[in-house]
């Protein structure tokens, strides 16, 4: 049940998806749309240019039918003559024609946008099987299409009897009306047929348009297994990055290991934690976190800093704080200079008292230094401080 589920269309397309199909030239279209568009653009073109139009077409016609013995009866210049009366007859329809062209050219863009691809075009052989070529005819999408031709048909043609029925009054009256009144009475009944049509048009237009979008969508839909699919291909396989991570989290804590004997202090809660700092003159601004672990790895971190006789120094609170506020290579928070610098100063009194002892003297008179304690640990540092858990909830 659970395998049928998803290899079902439930899911919407992803922007990926989305992006490929647009590249592929699958965008939503709407005939309808265009025809109206170019209906409109042409009605418009009519009634705007008519009268440059009629001008020069009245115009040749009047040049075509003068006579001119010399040219009548010489065939070359006769077919010179007619080429340049064809010439000029485009000449006077090219604004016209120039309006339609971009019309039709932008009429699909209101719906899809911009799109040039090449991929419509290369030859699908899987096109030529009479199979899917049946298939086709018999869909959902043909029985649609068929079905909206001909409400449209009606329609339109629905609209153009009703006018003429309307007006047949007026359509009988242009047998006996004279020429100039039944031009104008043409011209009339004309244009509010048009305006039946074009207002048809607008009714099957405003039914197709979202249609064709909810189609398109349709059409574009995945499965569950599809989008597990594409988020592997994008995003990377859940196992791989895993394990990458995991990979990742070693060689980190390789370095982290590496960089245990250049501490100068391990500061360690007992039970818990342990976090090795560095500090040195002149190069950094404040000591910095080397080395941060919990459990067994607090208890490694401070294996390898007694074999490099790095200084350990129990000093709980300060050790819970440096571990919840600092990450290795990151500074000491600035609240904790204070407890930090009685940490290294103790460091370096035992550094020196181990290097005197080494030399078989103690004459500073100074003796083994003194551990310190009590240092100064803001209480919003550490997590175990009662007061911690207040200053969390305000």
């Amino acid at each position: 049940m659970s395998e049928e589920s998803d290899q079902e269309r439930t899911e919407p397309a992803s922007p990926r998806r989305l992006e490929k199909s647009r590249d592929d030239g699958q965008v939503p279209r709407s005939a309808e749309l265009s025809t109206f568009a170019v209906l409109i653009a042409a009605g418009s073109g009519i009634w705007l240019m008519s009268g440059h139009i009629s001008g020069q077409l009245i115009q040749l016609m009047q040049d075509g039918m003068r006579v001119s013995p010399q040219a009548d009866f010489d065939t070359a210049r006769l077919t010179e003559r007619l080429f340049d009366q064809s010439f000029h007859v485009l000449i006077a329809f090219s604004p016209f024609l120039m309006l339609m062209f971009l019309v039709a050219l932008v009429a699909p863009m209101l719906l899809s946008g911009w799109l040039f691809t090449g991929k419509s075009l290369s030859p699908d052989f899987k096109r030529l099987n009479p199979l899917t070529g049946i298939g086709r005819m018999f869909s959902l999408h043909s029985l649609v299409e068929l079905v909206k031709a001909l409400l449209k048909a009606a329609l339109i043609g629905g609209a153009g009897v009703w006018t003429i029925w309307h007006h047949k009054e007026a359509v009988l009256s242009l047998i006996a009306a004279p020429l100039s009144a039944s031009a104008g009475h043409m011209g009339e009944l004309t244009v509010m047929s048009f305006i039946a049509i074009a207002g048809a048009m607008v009714l099957v237009a405003a039914v197709d348009v979202p249609f064709q979008l909810w189609d398109n969508q349709r059409k574009l839909k995945m499965t569950k297994e599809e989008v597990r699919q594409e988020n592997k291909e994008t995003e990377g396989d859940p196992q791989i990055k895993a394990r990458i991570r995991t990979q990742q989290r070693a060689m980190a804590r390789k370095r982290m290991m590496a960089e245990i004997p250049k501490a100068d202090v391990i500061i360690i809660n007992p039970a818990h934690y342990s976090v090795a700092l560095k500090y040195e003159d002149g190069k950094m601004r404040a000591p910095r976190v080397v080395a941060k672990g919990a459990h067994l790895l607090a208890l490694k971190i401070r294996e390898i800093g007694r074999q490099h006789q790095v200084p350990v120094l129990e000093a709980p609170p300060l050790a819970r704080a440096l571990y919840h506020h600092a990450e290795p290579g990151d500074e000491i928070p600035q609240t904790l200079y204070n407890a930090v610098a009685e940490v290294l100063a103790y460091v370096y009194q035992l550094r020196r008292y181990r290097k005197q002892g080494d030399s078989g003297r103690y004459d500073d008179g100074g003796g083994v230094p003194r551990l310190p304690d009590n240092l100064a640990v803001p209480a919003e540092l550490d997590p175990e401080n009662p007061a911690y858990r207040g200053i969390r909830k305000n």
